[in-house]
């Protein structure tokens, strides 16, 4: 749909559009009204049942976990302990009320996008679709939430804290405060506080109106056109509301500004303590206010850079990552971007489709899918058998070739294709590549993302043969299972026992990646889709070959799926876990 041009067109088309617009409104906050009731019934019982219910379990195992943990010593541990204690009665307080929150919230707003979203382009049966859309979805929908929610508290949770108990040190040394450096590091903290407190609410006292007066010129200029978020149908509505409420999130950005004061004042003891300097510590706390200058003219579209100065904070000695002397420019990624000559982002360029193709559970479902078919093509090949389904059902520590092998293998095979086409990012098997510019803005993604093209270029470098392909393949696949692995991985005679190891390490790091993504929300839920479909493909493939030795046997897989969709099925696998101390070490690392 491209937007109308020249000034007296658009006003007619934004006039035009107008009842469309109040009746759609109106229709979708009635659905609304009628759902939100049974949203939040399921939501919010769903949810407090599993916050109440699994609560005293959380608390008994992370206490558990952090005792037995060796990866730090007993100081770190106590204080764990306190910090896990206020985080577990927190989230006591606050989940409930929040899951009443959230089924109101997505009750009342999921009929309404849908409402919305059913005039979108290629949709057939528009007028039908606005009224159906958004009914059962909402329920079903609603119900799809707390399963995540569970898979995540009892999943993830689980295997996050398996990891944290049972790793060892990297050097065999437990990490230890050192209780020397703790008076300067707090001086620091105060100081920090202090000052970013005060500079925080100046700086965003006087960038307040410029916030304010932008954010409303671009948009009503946004509406006079139909550009930018009112290109779409589904998402007018909240662009509408945005131009309304626009003066609270002004608000709400100022006094976020002021709140973000506090960690980023506090992390000068970070500095200070990691540096073993007080100096450093101190350093850090001036430059805080040029970093946060900077970063609000880059927001605002202001003059680049800042008027406060920047010191050098850390004794490293590539000072552009840790700070340096005298006034500081803009980062070398906006320098690239204009020696690049990048422009910015289109404004005629669809909201919702951007929200699409930058979504990171849309990566993920491709990833599943991709699992599905690999998996079918291995299912046939014999590679993966039905002993590899009845031991993911049953929830067993065993080998692991379905919950971590086959998603590595997957993700390697995009790695090779990647490598060999000399691919800057991730090439997948549609064609589509996703690079550092149109990867997905999500932490949880940068987790993935950095390491895959750090691995990417290290395939690149080794330049591996089919055969070492293959063997690296196979690695990856069956790591949990060495007995099988023996007699599947081939003979190469051009592989030494440097290369060996490598190969060995490579494969290490994408099962340890692969644990980290199962726990991703939704990963869950949709493995299990996948379990499905293999064994499936198992019974179809074995029905053909051998009915009636084998029908006994899938007959009782097939009494056991409701239990194995019970079990903690993603990363339990203890000799992928002994096997990965490169992967578990980042892992713990995130989680302390």
């Amino acid at each position: 749909m491209e937007p109308p041009s020249g000034f007296w067109a658009s006003l007619l088309t934004f006039l035009r559009f107008l009842p469309y617009f109040f009746g759609l409104l109106i229709l979708g906050i009635t659905k609304g009204v009628l759902l939100c009731p049974w949203a939040c019934l399921i939501m919010a019982v769903g949810l407090s049942a599993l916050i109440l219910g699994l609560w005293p379990m959380h608390l008994i195992w992370t206490y558990y976990s952090i005792i037995r943990t060796e990866l730090v010593g007993p100081i770190v541990k106590f204080l764990l302990l306190i910090a896990a204690t206020a985080i577990l009665i927190i989230w006591l307080i606050i989940g409930i009320p929040g899951s009443v929150f959230a089924g109101l919230a997505y009750g009342f707003l999921a009929p309404i996008m849908a409402t919305f979203g059913a005039f979108g382009e290629g949709k057939e049966k528009p007028l039908f679709h606005s009224y159906v859309d958004g009914t059962w979805s909402t329920i079903t929908g609603s119900c799809t939430v707390v399963r995540d929610v569970k898979d995540l508290l009892f999943h993830s949770y689980f295997s996050i804290m398996d990891d944290l108990h049972l790793q060892k040190p990297p050097d065999g040394k437990p990490y230890e405060i050192r209780l020397l450096d703790i008076p300067g590091a707090l001086i620091a903290a105060a100081c920090g506080l202090l000052l970013d407190g005060i500079m925080f609410t100046l700086i965003a006292s006087y960038k307040f109106p410029v916030m304010l007066f932008k954010g409303w010129t671009r948009l009503i200029q946004d509406l006079i056109g139909r550009e930018g978020p009112f290109l779409e149908t589904a998402c007018v509505p909240f662009a509408g509301l945005a131009i309304l409420l626009w003066p609270y999130a002004v608000v709400g950005a100022f006094l976020a500004s002021i709140l973000s004061s506090i960690p980023l004042g506090a992390y000068g003891a970070v500095v200070a303590y990691q540096e073993s300097s007080f100096i450093m510590g101190l350093a850090y706390v001036a430059s805080s206010v040029s970093i946060f200058d900077e970063y609000t003219n880059d927001v605002l579209d202001m003059a680049p850079g800042s008027c406060f100065p920047r010191f050098k904070y850390r004794k490293s000695e590539d000072g552009s990552s840790h700070g340096h002397s005298g006034l500081i420019s803009r980062p070398s990624s906006f320098d690239k971007e204009k020696q690049e000559g990048k422009r910015p982002p289109s404004r005629v360029t669809s909201f919702k489709n951007s929200i699409d193709e930058f979504n990171p559970f849309k990566l993920l479902d491709h990833l599943f899918a991709e699992c599905r078919h690999q998996g079918e093509e291995l299912v046939n090949k014999g590679v993966i058998t039905m002993e590899d389904i009845e031991e993911t059902k049953s929830g067993k520590v065993g080998r692991g070739v379905l919950n971590v092998g086959l998603p590595a293998y997957v993700i390697l095979n995009a790695l090779l294709r990647s490598a060999k086409a000399n691919s800057v990012g991730l090439i997948l098997s549609d064609g589509s590549e996703i690079t550092s510019e149109n990867r997905p803005r999500h932490n949880l993604f940068d987790w993935f993302f950095d390491p895959l093209m750090v691995i990417k270029e290290q395939i690149k470098a080794e330049n591996f043969t089919e055969e070492e392909e293959e063997y690296l393949k196979m690695r990856v696949l069956l790591a949990g299972d060495p007995n099988r692995l023996r007699s599947a991985l081939p003979e190469v005679p051009s592989l030494n026992e440097r290369k060996k190891a490598e190969i060995d390490a490579f494969a290490r790091r994408l099962q340890g990646i692969t644990k980290s993504i199962s726990r991703y929300p939704t990963s869950k839920r949709r493995f299990d889709a996948l379990v499905k479909v293999l064994l499936s493909e198992l019974e179809r493939t074995m029905g053909g070959s051998s009915q009636s030795t084998n029908g006994s046997r899938v007959q009782r897989l097939r009494s056991s799926v409701a239990r194995m969709l019970s079990q903690k099925s993603m990363g339990k696998t203890a000799n992928i876990r002994d096997e990965d101390p490169e992967a578990q070490t980042t892992s713990s690392s995130r989680i302390l």
